[in-house]
């Protein structure tokens, strides 16, 4: 999913998956319509249209959500989701067949950054494409299919060549079997190594950290063998109580380990959906005393599948989210999508699962 700049601003246009919001522009769906290979890349973040411009009709669905009735806007051609309450809506958010798809962010050199990862982190170059006429370029990345495997989607945007990373984005987690074998590969690769191995505050597990070219951190973990090496996302929260609780009822994840360090005085949480030695995990970190973080322009969000846009919206907004984009199909494409902000703003884009695959053929 990629990002565009349209002015002076970097705004970022990301492709399926990564800015479905209610911002989008209409000659890119149409374009896709001519060229079908491009569907991916669709859902550009620019000027704002009116929510009917997204879909050819809308048409009002009346549900019962606990014993207040309301009626919301879906599309003509989408499956509405019968009579819900709150308790059964949270409930399925614990079944639903979910899985972590990708992270999505901007880079200043797409080469150069590709040769980082590929040479020093060891991934695979995926898939890569260049769309002159939008001005941006992006590139998929990581350690296996993405039909199986989480991934990261690195988005170029003509002309723009720094991002500020911000306060709030920590790192992504890399399982590594020989912590200090990596690090000295990345040292004769003149990469910037920001902390030697060695075992993590508090506990025995061998870490160190590595910058990419832009300053985004990788945390290398020593672990044995997996089959999700990009093992994890982390975010600062301001309320990590709150968060819990919002991953927990909203996305359907599971607290996983939590763990209070008062000496260096942070709390983490490992929230996911399944093991964190074989699933891409979400790892939450409150620094005591500090409520807010500065999430610069260089993160944007993750993309995680669903089996039901609709039931997830609803879910989202009983937690205590936003919804940014209502669910439904995108024009065009018949890609079904929603969009939230978690408590403290971070943005996730939740996808239809059939849909995604479809996309990816």
């Amino acid at each position: 999913m990629a990002f565009q700049v349209t002015s002076a601003q970097p705004c970022f246009p990301l492709s399926t998956f990564s800015s479905y919001t209610n911002n989008y522009k209409t000659r890119v769906f149409n374009a896709s319509a001519e060229n079908p290979s491009r569907r991916i890349a669709l859902f550009q973040l620019v000027t704002a249209i009116s929510q009917p411009q997204l879909f050819d009709a809308n048409a009002k669905l009346s549900r019962t959500v606990g014993n207040k009735s309301e009626t919301s806007m879906l599309p003509v051609d989408a499956e509405p989701t019968t009579s819900v309450t709150a308790e059964n809506v949270l409930e399925w958010t614990k079944r639903d067949n979910r899985r972590m798809l990708h992270a999505v962010y901007r880079v200043g050199n797409l080469d150069k950054t590709i040769k980082f990862y590929t040479e020093c982190l060891g991934m695979k170059l995926l898939r890569r494409r260049d769309i002159p006429e939008e001005r941006y370029s992006n590139a998929f990345l990581g350690y296996g299919p993405e039909d199986s495997n989480f991934t990261v989607e690195l988005t170029y945007n003509y002309g723009v060549d720094k991002y500020d990373i911000g306060t709030g984005f920590g790192h992504f987690g890399i399982a590594v079997e020989d912590v200090a074998k990596r690090v000295e590969l990345i040292k004769t690769k003149v990469g910037k190594v920001t902390r030697e191995p060695g075992p993590v505050k508090g506990g025995s597990t061998v870490i160190a950290f590595v910058e990419d070219p832009d300053g985004y951190k990788f945390e290398l973990i020593e672990r044995r063998p997996t089959r999700e090496p990009l093992c994890q996302v982390m975010l600062r929260v301001g309320d990590l109580d709150r968060a819990i609780d919002f991953y927990r009822k909203g996305f359907g994840m599971e607290l996983l380990r939590k763990r209070d360090n008062p000496e260096y005085r942070y709390t983490v949480a490992i929230m996911g959906y399944g093991p964190e030695d074989k699933n891409t995990v979400l790892e939450l970190t409150y620094n005591y005393g500090i409520r807010e973080y500065d999430k610069g322009n260089g993160y944007a969000q993750i993309a995680i599948g669903t089996d039901d846009v609709y039931k997830t919206a609803e879910a989202i907004k009983l937690s205590g989210g936003k919804i940014i984009r209502e669910p439904g199909p995108l024009q065009g494409i018949n890609t079904k999508i929603t969009v939230c902000l978690d408590p403290d703003g971070w943005k996730t884009a939740f996808v239809d699962n059939i849909d995604f695959l479809k996309e990816l053929e």
